[in-house]
């Protein structure tokens, strides 16, 4: 629990009210502005992949064969290092938030994790924490460079249109653009401290610390979440 003597004004329901429909015409406005960004993205132009080989838990799979029939795929492309007890803790935890995707079934849609790393490793690392989706290796191909997310480089985020057993390139992601993914930062950014991050704009004496502080690291997310049931 965070100490902190901080806290908002007090003032009557008038005034509140007044003052949350001043801030509610800015959501608004971000709404409608997010509504078209997301309408300029549909109009994006594509490009098609190379096929690509990963390895999934029974050997290679060809690229296409992720979708499992679907028309599209979203990838995370999680940060790995070879033979590291564990991995990275921004995306070991953004990762976690990801526990019930069936919905994507009825957008004939699919979401899976690929990672640079070996994938008995990689597959080790998901059950010992708690992680529910499914991961692929790129370790035998140049996917992962090749989508932006070389070895090494950092997290993405790719989205994949089928045709047929042709599979396009739609849409690219990095770095805080994940977030538009996540309940996480939606949860805490209503909060009145926020994230209580020392980047963030916020009033006087409200309570900050130094970025990512906050955040649950890889050995924190499998205490909590730990093997899943049916997995050893």
């Amino acid at each position: 629990m965070t100490e902190s003597t901080a806290l908002p004004p007090v003032v009557d329901a008038e005034t509140w009210r007044s003052a949350l429909d001043a801030l509610r015409e800015r959501e608004k406005a971000a709404t409608r502005e997010l509504d078209a960004i997301a309408a300029q993205r549909r109009r994006l132009p594509m490009v098609r992949m190379p096929d690509y080989t990963l390895i999934g838990p029974d050997g290679p799979v060809p690229l296409v064969d992720v979708f499992d029939g679907r028309s599209q795929l979203i990838v995370y492309n999680h940060m790995w290092n070879d033979g590291a007890d564990w991995q990275c803790g921004g995306c070991t935890g953004y990762t976690s938030q990801f526990t019930r995707l069936e919905f994507l079934d009825s957008y004939d849609a699919k979401f899976v994790i690929v990672t640079a790393g070996p994938i008995d490793e990689a597959l080790a690392y998901r059950d010992r924490v708690g992680n529910s989706m499914e991961w692929y290796s790129s370790s035998e191909s140049a996917f992962a460079a090749d989508v932006d997310a070389a070895p090494g480089t950092g997290f993405a985020v790719n989205v994949f249109l089928r045709d047929g057993d042709a599979v396009y390139r739609t849409w690219h992601t990095n770095g805080r653009g994940t977030e538009q993914l996540s309940h996480t930062f939606g949860l805490i950014d209503v909060l009145p401290w926020g994230r209580q991050e020392s980047w963030q704009d916020s009033p006087d004496s409200w309570p900050q610390r130094p970025t990512y502080s906050g955040w649950l690291d890889s050995p924190d997310i499998a205490r909590l979440y730990g093997p899943p049931p049916g997995r050893d």
